[in-house]
């Protein structure tokens, strides 16, 4: 009997998990990254306290809930970077454009823009 239950909660998981990780509700909001150095700085903050956390020899379930709520600061500095390196990408492809088509001032406004935006992307 005893293996029955176990196989029927196995089984269970098995198939609810994957639904339940598909609708994943949002726990914390984390912190904002509104800006890329706000990205930054974000990711060098908590980054170092997730390494921390995961060169421990053992993870506690307190351990396990910090990693899960300092990831999602994580993964909204990410966003933001990988929303200016797409913007940062659009200038690059408008001074390709501009100098194919001989405009110099496209050229120099979206290539400084180009240049200022990716400065910061840079370590």
């Amino acid at each position: 009997m005893k293996r029955i239950t176990s196989l029927s909660l196995a089984c269970t998981l098995a198939l609810t998990l994957p639904a339940l990780a598909d609708d994943r509700p949002d726990h914390y909001q984390g912190e904002s990254s509104e800006t890329v150095e706000q990205a930054l700085s974000n990711l060098n903050e908590y980054n170092s306290k997730l390494t921390a956390l995961v060169e421990k020899d053992t993870l506690t379930a307190d351990d396990l809930a910090q990693v899960h709520q300092l990831t999602y600061t994580l993964e909204n500095a990410l966003e933001q970077l990988a929303d200016e390196q797409e913007r940062v990408a659009e200038l690059l492809e408008e001074v390709h454009v501009a100098s194919e088509a001989n405009d110099p001032d496209t050229v120099q406004s979206s290539g400084r823009e180009y240049l200022e935006r990716l400065q910061k992307l840079l370590p």
